[in-house]
């Protein structure tokens, strides 16, 4: 029987510091947006559709590429826009779930000027979204959602979308829309630069693994056991609602490693540099704004916000990836230009 491997903890985080500084960081990113209840919605369905929902179904059950199951970009409005927009007062916002504590994505900066201002490259597109839509890039309600409450909510209608690092994945387009994808990455390992890992690959027998509950992390290290592919004895008992709870975990050794969206994982390592990527990625996923199944004209108008957002090199795609990411992902690398979108077929 293979002796269990001592955890390695972090140095730099040492003692009643780490401890400290660990539980500061849960505290203040486990601040939640104050919301309000649930929208009503209107069945959506766009005018002259191009894509029945029947040939949409069978696309879903055939499904091999999810990021290419998106409709045609269209500015028409229909009965979703309609209903957002006839929103009256203060309550005539774009309600957006996002995270609140992933770094350089959609982040509260604790030491920036403006308390409870959401920053990041994932907030940079709900304000151009939002602007589209109703005029306004700050007419937003942002929403703080757990990982695995993204879909629960697009489909109790407490979201109009969900703008939060979401992968587009075959299990999920059964349940809810995406968008075209608007950042490519994939699977990586996070560990304590010290530690023994090396990547995905043997280093992780008998190593404890963090993932987010609802990610497909999670459903990937699971897949990959029963293959053969991840050691048998991994452990990936360890899941938490938002991924930054394993970075807390990792840092007050509890956990031996963290998968996680390389983009997210490139995004903790600058958190904390006695943390590093091991090894490259062996997935390969894309990022989309998930929406409610049948908000068809939100879905065009979305596609068409990000064909905008791509090819505005002022202040688009390319400008907010220089903001925010550019420093953990680099300025030159496969991940710092957008993906070309591909549509289902039109007829």
């Amino acid at each position: 029987m293979t002796a269990p491997h001592p955890r390695t903890r972090p140095k730099g985080w040492g003692g009643v510091g780490a401890m400290a500084t660990a539980c500061v960081l849960a505290l203040v990113f486990a601040l939640v947006l104050t919301c309000t209840g649930s929208q009503g919605r209107s069945p959506a369905k766009t005018t002259g559709e191009s894509v029945s929902h029947a040939e949409r179904a069978q696309a879903d059950e055939e499904c091999t590429a999810p990021e290419k199951q998106t409709l045609a970009p269209s500015a028409a409005d229909g009965p979703t826009i309609a209903a957002i927009k006839s929103r009256r007062g203060e309550k005539r916002k774009l309600i957006v779930g996002v995270d609140q504590n992933s770094y350089r994505w959609g982040y509260r900066d604790p030491n920036s000027g403006e308390s409870g201002r959401l920053e990041g490259f994932d907030i940079d597109l709900v304000h151009r979204i939002a602007e589209d839509i109703l005029g306004d890039r700050d007419a937003v309600q942002f929403k703080a959602i757990p990982t695995d409450q993204r879909i629960p909510a697009i489909q109790a209608g407490r979201v109009d979308m969900v703008v939060r690092t979401m992968t587009i994945n075959c299990a999920r387009i059964r349940d809810v829309a995406f968008s075209a994808p608007y950042f490519k990455t994939g699977q990586q390992v996070l560990a304590p630069k010290s530690s023994p890992v090396t990547g995905y690959d043997e280093s992780l027998a008998d190593r404890e693994i963090c993932t987010a509950a609802g990610s497909t992390a999670y459903s990937t290290l699971e897949a990959d056991r029963k293959t053969g592919r991840l050691p048998e004895s991994a452990d990936i008992g360890t899941t938490v609602p938002n991924q930054l709870d394993c970075l807390v975990r990792l840092q007050l050794g509890e956990v031996d490693a963290v998968v996680t969206d390389g983009a997210l994982a490139a995004s903790q390592a600058a958190q904390d540099p006695t943390v590093e990527l091991k090894g490259a990625a062996f997935t390969t996923e894309y990022y989309g704004v998930a929406m409610k199944k049948d908000a068809d004209d939100l879905v065009r108008r979305v596609n068409r916000v990000l064909v905008d957002f791509r090819g505005d090199t002022a202040g688009g795609w390319e400008s907010s990836y220089a903001s925010w990411l550019s420093a953990t992902l680099g300025r030159d690398s496969a991940a710092s230009k957008p993906p070309a979108p591909q549509y289902l077929r039109t007829s």
